[in-house]
């Protein structure tokens, strides 16, 4: 039987720096992702968005922004993702900001306690709200996953810490935007983490580091999920991300490559794309760059 994915929109700026998230999950859509997957080969059910969460600031609470937004808008991600999994498909959650991979993560925990990370992010987001200046919670994903932070979001799923650091994999972080708090973080859990300087230094094979990454995850977990936000790319190659890396992060065609050999591990079994704002997109170009990108992973994956 056919390997079936479920895509579901995210719609949420309730963790972010700003608007415009809201409107990727309708921007990828129009820009033929199911149609595009299903041409490659990918069998793929759209099971619509979750409600639009907008944008807003939060001045009583500048540590930690729009707190109880973003619980709410974690646990109906989790119920969302639950659902998909209990019907035996394969999710493909688009955002939204990167506070939904908590809600993603609480929905797997719950059903396979093991289940593993591997964050492709530019950032590692290890703030929490006693160290952070924004207090934007998307800064702070990795640090409410190992158990640190708000109490509302770290006990948000089925256990406190909802993964430890064994069951993550760090891929392609900006080393320069990590902060020493951040470091220290790092330093403390031991995460495993390759930064893109690393993966981009003369003779570094990033695709070949990939493989070794997920495999290194899929020796001890039989599942994981692959977050990926956009914000990974240097954003002078591809302007698409919320918050922009401009001359850092990785270039765009080897980041899409590691995308397409992440997406060929037999352990993958969730996808969550973050951090996409069409508002940085006037022509649609950027958003057709990326869902092409996508297919052509997925699609391998199907091949």
């Amino acid at each position: 039987m056919a390997e079936e994915f479920a895509l579901l929109g995210v719609p949420s700026c309730a963790g972010t720096h700003g608007p415009g998230q809201e409107k990727a999950p309708a921007a990828l859509r129009s820009a033929g992702l199911v149609e595009r997957l299903r041409a490659a080969g990918v069998t793929v059910t759209d099971r619509g968005d979750l409600p639009v969460v907008p944008f807003r600031t939060d001045p009583v609470h500048r540590d930690r922004q729009n707190l109880p937004l973003v619980v709410e808008v974690v646990r109906a991600v989790a119920k969302g993702v639950g659902a998909v999994l209990d019907d035996g498909a394969v999710p493909l959650v688009v955002g939204g900001d990167c506070t939904i991979t908590l809600g993603v993560l609480a929905a797997y925990i719950a059903r396979w306690p093991g289940t593993g990370l591997l964050y492709f992010d530019g950032d590692l987001d290890l703030s929490v709200p006693e160290t952070t200046r924004s207090g934007i919670l998307d800064t702070m994903v990795l640090s409410h996953l190992l158990g640190e932070g708000a109490p509302e979001l770290r006990e948000a799923g089925p256990r406190t810490p909802l993964l430890g650091p064994e069951g993550i994999v760090a891929f392609g972080y900006e080393p320069a935007e990590l902060g020493a708090a951040g470091r220290e973080r790092l330093g403390r859990y031991r995460l495993r983490a390759l930064s893109c300087t690393e993966l981009t230094a003369p003779g570094v094979d990033p695709v070949a580091e990939a493989r070794a990454a997920w495999r290194v995850l899929a020796a001890d977990h039989e599942r994981f999920v692959l977050h990926f936000d956009v914000d990974v790319i240097d954003s002078v190659d591809l302007p698409l991300a919320n918050f922009p890396h401009f001359n850092e992060g990785l270039p765009v065609g080897v980041a899409f490559d590691c995308l397409a050999e992440f997406c060929a591990a037999p352990q993958l079994a969730g996808l969550v794309v973050t951090e996409v704002n069409p508002d940085r997109d006037p022509d649609g170009a950027l958003v057709d760059t990326l869902v092409g990108a996508l297919v052509r992973a997925l699609g391998r994956r199907a091949d």
